[in-house]
């Protein structure tokens, strides 16, 4: 039986294809851009010149800067960037990073934002803005931060390394995972949720196997933009709480994290969420969902271990004692010593333990 629930759709508008970089100028001009201030890593300055060539008159500068957590004083250089050009939007190409930089300007002035993703972060399709400041990371939502536009082309995908489509790809099925048993889950998004895990279970091994096939790249990013969705629709749980608190503690890679702590966060909620652990098993073929997405990444070549992305052992027990801070709704009680062994778990490199509930 259904149940009551309440769906919101976003007002996005997205284009998906191949080569559909060519209709950046003309989105820039739907939403009544005029002067474009292209953002990027030092990475990817390159190609963020390139794409400012492409658009003629509309681009107005480049800001090369965004790196990973969006740490505020990034923003504040790139809102220095933004006055002395005097840009009035945004284009964001690249990865999270990217795209939190690029929603960063928006919250603070307003301006419109065309994003245009090249990895499987998910956060283009998301009002949700997450800050670093002071080594701790925090979070706001709102429509304000989500793009007016973004546009997916696979091409863009196919020279990013399988190693960091393998992370990038798993930390966008988190997404999907923790909208299935979100608070506010909806048969919609749990159909989206399921699919997005299907397609990039499917699609990531392929990629590893042959960086170059474009159909595996194509259905990988389909899967990015379904979970995605999810992430930007309903709530999340412990998983997202859990990255955040350290990768804005340690400084430690956005999409490893996800990927490393993904199963242990899974194997702490199944008890109490069986259909949701069952669909996730489904999606990606296996008879358990926490041992299914562990045996996923280190069948991809992905880390398992925090200690090997550089989180110190002597961090554990301050990564509990934060996550247990400033409540947050979990379909599981936040018990912190089982959190503690969770994390420990993750530490190590170990396979996800199921623990027991506290009664």
């Amino acid at each position: 039986m259904i149940g009551s629930f309440t769906f919101e759709s976003l007002p996005c508008r997205v284009i998906f294809g191949s080569g559909t970089l060519g209709a950046a100028a003309d989105e820039i001009k739907r939403f009544g851009g005029k002067r474009s201030l292209v953002l990027t890593t030092p990475q990817q300055e390159a190609e963020g010149r390139r794409l400012g060539a492409s658009l003629g008159s509309l681009f107005t500068g480049i800001f090369a800067g965004a790196t990973m957590h969006t740490p505020v004083e990034i923003t504040d250089q790139a809102l220095i960037a933004m006055k002395e050009l005097d840009a009035d939007c945004v284009v964001s190409l690249g990865g999270g990073s990217t795209t939190g930089l690029g929603k960063a300007l928006a919250l603070r002035t307003g301006v419109n934002q065309l994003c245009i993703p090249t990895t499987y972060a998910g956060s283009e399709m998301t009002p949700i803005l997450g800050e670093t400041k002071d080594g701790l990371k925090t979070t706001v939502r709102t429509n304000d931060v989500l793009p007016e536009t973004v546009i997916y082309d696979v091409d863009l995908t196919l020279s990013l390394p399988a190693s960091l489509a393998a992370t990038s790809g798993i930390n966008a099925i988190a997404h999907a995972v923790e909208a299935l048993y979100a608070r506010d889950r909806n048969p919609v998004i749990s159909l989206m949720a399921e699919e997005g895990i299907r397609a990039l279970a499917d699609a990531l091994p392929s990629i590893i196997a042959t960086p170059g096939d474009r159909e595996a790249r194509s259905q990988a990013l389909y899967g990015a933009w379904l979970c995605g969705v999810c992430l930007g629709t309903v709530g999340m749980a412990l998983h997202h709480k859990l990255c955040h608190t350290l990768g804005g503690t340690f400084d430690l890679p956005h999409a490893e994290t996800h990927t490393i702590v993904l199963p242990h966060a899974v194997a702490y909620n199944a008890p109490l969420v069986p259909e949701a652990v069952a669909r996730i098993a489904r999606a990606i073929g296996a008879s358990d969902a926490a041992q299914g997405l562990y045996d996923l990444a280190r069948r991809l070549n992905a880390k398992l271990a925090l200690r090997d992305i550089g989180m110190p052992e002597s961090g554990i027990d301050k990564a509990a004692e934060l996550a247990v801070t400033n409540a947050y709704w979990n379909p599981r009680p936040l018990e912190r010593n089982a959190i503690r062994d969770l994390i420990a778990h993750a530490w190590s490199g170990a396979a996800p333990v199921a623990t027991k509930v506290a009664s």
